[in-house]
C-alpha cells in the first residue's frame, strides 16, 4: 500500500502549533521591533478611514438619531470577533492572521482558502481605498489653493477616470516606505493616526457646542428596522481591527501585545464612532443629513460659521487614505509571507532582506498589484465580494476558538474570550446574518474565487507545503 497521503488528508492536516513560534523565530525572519502602542495605531490606522468623516451622511438618514444605537449594535458585533482574534493571537502569536489560525485547526485547504480570502479584503478593499485619495486630494487642494487635477487622472477607473495617477503613486509612496523597514513604517502610521484622532477629537469638541438635545426627538423616526439597518450599514468601519494579527513576527512579547493591542484599538474606535455619532446627531436636525456629501465639516462649518472645518477635515480624509492603505500592504505582505513560508507559495515570499528586516519582494509584488487594481479596474463590483471575503475570514477565526479549546485546552493563551462558547457562536451568528444579506451575485463571484483557490491548491501548494515534504514528527494527523 503507497504510503502517499491521499488528497482529502492532504487537505485537512493540520500544522502542528509547536511549530508557528519555531518556524516565527528562525534565523533570518522578521525582526521584533513593534511595542503595545504602535500595534495599537495599526489596528486604529486600518480601522478608521474616511468612512467616519461620512457615515453620517448615510447611516442617518436609515435609522434617525437612534444611528447612535446602531453604532453601539455595530461595534457589539466587531466586539465579538475581537475577542476570538485576540484569543488566537495569543495562543498562535504569528504573523498571517486567520490564514494562520485556520492552518493550525481547519486544516491546509481550509487554510489556503482563508488566504485567498484575505487576499480579496487586503488587496482589493486596498485598491479601492487608494483610488478615492485622488478625490479627497482635489477637493483638499481646492479648498487650500484653488487646484484641482484634471478628472482623467484623479477619478476613478469608468467614472470619468483613465488612470488613476494619484492611487499609483501614494501605493508606490508606501511600499518605498514598507521596504525602508517596519520600524519606520509603524511610526509614520502612528503619527499619521495621531494627528487623525486630533482631528476627530476637534470635531467631539467644538460640535458639542452646538449640541440640541431637541435635534434627537423623535429618537427611534424610523423603528427598529431602521436601526438595523444602520448597524449593518456602519459595521464594515468597524473593520480593519485583524491588521493587528498580521504583525505577530514583528512584535515584541506577541502573546501578549496581540490581543491588548486587538482590545485597545476596538475601545478607541468605539468611542471615538459613539462620540462622533452623538455629537453629529445633537448638532443638527436628522432630516438635514439626506444627501449631505461633506459629512462632519458640514456641520461643523454650520456651527462655526468659518470655513477652516471643511479644509480641517478634508486633511483628515486625505491622511486616512494613506495610514489605511500603508497597514493594508503592511497586511497583505505579511500574510503573503507566511504563506510563502509555509510552502503554499513560492520561496521568494518568504525572503527576507538582511539589511531592513522586510519581505521586499512580496512587499513590492503586492504594491504593484494594488496599483493595477487602482489605475485602471472599476472596482464597484469588487465591493461586495471583499465583504464576503472579509466576513468568510471572521467566521473561520470564531470557529477556530472553538475547536482549540476542544483539541488543546491546556495550551498556553495570554487572553481568553470571556463567556464562552456564546462569545464565538454570536460572533459566527453575526457574520453570517450579514453573509446572507449579500446579493446573489457575490455568492457567485465567491464561488468562482474559491474555485481559482482549489485549482491552485492542486497544481501548487499541496505538492509544496512543508508538511508534504517535512519528517513526520513535524506533521499534525489528529482528526479535524
Amino acid at each position: 500500500m503507497s504510503s502517499r497521503p491521499t488528497l482529502r488528508r492532504q487537505m485537512l492536516r493540520r500544522k502542528p502549533l509547536h511549530t508557528f513560534a519555531t518556524d516565527a523565530d528562525r534565523a533570518g525572519g522578521l525582526r521584533r521591533t513593534v511595542g503595545p502602542f504602535q500595534l495599537t495605531m495599526i489596528g486604529i490606522g486600518a480601522t478608521i478611514g474616511t468612512g467616519i468623516f461620512f457615515a453620517l451622511g448615510s447611516a442617518v438618514p436609515e435609522a434617525g438619531p437612534a444611528v447612535i444605537v446602531s453604532f453601539a449594535v455595530a461595534a457589539a458585533a466587531a466586539a465579538l470577533t475581537a475577542l476570538c482574534y485576540a484569543e488566537l493571537a495569543s495562543a498562535v502569536p504569528v504573523s498571517g492572521s486567520s490564514y494562520s489560525y485556520a492552518y493550525a485547526t481547519l486544516g491546509e485547504f481550509a487554510a489556503w482558502a482563508v488566504g485567498w480570502c484575505l487576499l480579496l479584503e487586503y488587496a482589493v478593499s486596498g485598491a479601492a481605498i487608494a483610488v478615492s485619495w485622488g478625490q479627497y486630494l482635489n477637493d483638499f487642494t481646492m479648498r487650500l489653493f484653488d487646484f484641482r487635477m484634471p478628472e482623467a487622472i484623479s477619478s476613478p477607473a469608468g467614472t470619468g477616470g483613465v488612470i488613476n495617477l494619484p492611487g499609483v503613486v501614494l501605493v508606490g509612496l508606501c511600499c518605498l516606505l514598507l521596504v525602508r523597514g517596519a520600524k519606520e513604517s509603524v511610526l509614520v502610521n502612528t503619527v499619521m493616526v495621531l494627528v487623525k484622532l486630533g482631528i476627530l477629537a476637534l470635531f467631539i469638541v467644538v460640535g458639542a457646542t452646538g449640541f440640541d438635545t431637541g435635534n434627537l426627538q423623535p429618537f427611534a423616526p424610523l423603528g427598529v428596522a431602521g436601526v438595523s439597518t444602520a448597524a449593518a450599514t456602519v459595521f464594515f468601519a468597524f473593520i480593519g481591527l485583524d491588521a493587528v494579527s498580521t504583525a505577530g513576527d514583528e512584535v515584541r512579547n506577541p502573546r501578549r501585545t496581540l490581543p491588548v493591542a486587538i482590545i485597545g484599538a476596538l475601545l478607541v474606535v468605539t468611542t471615538l464612532y459613539i462620540l462622533v455619532a452623538v455629537v453629529g446627531v445633537g448638532a443638527q436636525p436628522w432630516t438635514a443629513f439626506e444627501g449631505q456629501e461633506a459629512g462632519l465639516s458640514a456641520i461643523l462649518g454650520d456651527i462655526t460659521g468659518a470655513r477652516w472645518p471643511a479644509l480641517l477635515l478634508s486633511a483628515g480624509a486625505v491622511l486616512s487614505i494613506v495610514s489605511v492603505t500603508l497597514v493594508v500592504l503592511y497586511g497583505q505582505s505579511r500574510i503573503l509571507y507566511t504563506m510563502g513560508r509555509d510552502g503554499m507559495l513560492p520561496s521568494a515570499f518568504r525572503r527576507v532582506s538582511p539589511r531592513s528586516g522586510t519581505p521586499v519582494f512580496t512587499t513590492l509584488l503586492t504594491g504593484g498589484f494594488v496599483a493595477l487594481l487602482a489605475a485602471v479596474f472599476p472596482l464597484d463590483l469588487l465591493a461586495d465580494l471583499t465583504s464576503m471575503g472579509t466576513l468568510a475570514a471572521f467566521t473561520v477565526v470564531s470557529l477556530g476558538v472553538l475547536i482549540l479549546r476542544r483539541t488543546a485546552p491546556g495550551l498556553d493563551r495570554g487572553f481568553r474570550a470571556p463567556g464562552y462558547p456564546v462569545v464565538p457562536i454570536l460572533s459566527i451568528l453575526a457574520c453570517g446574518y450579514l453573509i446572507y444579506e449579500l446579493p446573489l451575485d457575490t455568492y457567485l463571484l465567491f464561488g468562482g474565487w474559491l474555485l481559482l483557490a482549489l485549482a491552485v491548491y492542486l497544481l501548487y501548494s499541496r505538492k509544496n507545503s512543508r508538511l508534504q515534504t517535512a519528517p513526520d514528527s513535524t506533521r499534525d494527523r489528529s482528526r479535524v
